[in-house]
């Protein structure tokens, strides 16, 4: 519901969030970890590739496929995600706002092996590798600046607990 042109959240109406998941993709770079972000279709604020459950995939694959189609990303994601956080998704277009649903994210790093120059959002999104702490200070998320400023400094993912 609106009011007074602003999206009013769902959750003021009691609903539950809504299951996501989002790729943390990443590559070894000189100077340790770096982080592949993808800008949304609607405001071109950066954010992680996510979309919501696919039939027939697990977590960690569906998390994939988004990475795939948002940002050309290939690669192999692990099976455990290193946190999770939410957000409000608007259902509207940016000129016309709608009614937004709380959603929360699972993140699963995909180590990413290549990067397509075709894939299937491209014309819709730009796609840009940061530091981890350039990407926290990016994203508007409370939760993903925590997860991303975690990573800073760190060799290699796997050492993460």
């Amino acid at each position: 519901m609106m009011v007074d042109g602003t999206p009013r959240p769902l959750e003021n109406r009691g609903e539950a969030p809504r299951q996501q998941y989002g790729a943390l993709c990443w590559r070894r770079g000189d100077a340790g970890i770096e982080v592949l972000l993808v800008t949304s279709r609607d405001t071109g604020r950066w954010v992680i590739p996510k979309g919501w459950p696919m039939k027939d995939l697990d977590p960690a694959h569906s998390a994939a496929r988004e990475a795939w189609e948002e940002a050309g990303v290939e690669g192999k994601p692990t099976d455990r995600p290193i946190g999770d956080y939410s957000y409000d998704k608007n259902l509207g277009k940016s000129d016309a706002p709608g009614e937004t649903v709380p959603c929360q994210v699972e993140v699963f790093p995909l180590w990413v092996e290549k990067l397509a120059n075709r894939f299937p959002e491209m014309r819709q999104r730009r796609r840009k590798w940061f530091s981890p702490a350039k990407a926290a200070r990016k994203v508007a998320e409370p939760g993903l600046k925590r997860i991303l400023a975690r990573l800073e400094g760190l060799a290699d993912l796997p050492a993460l607990p």
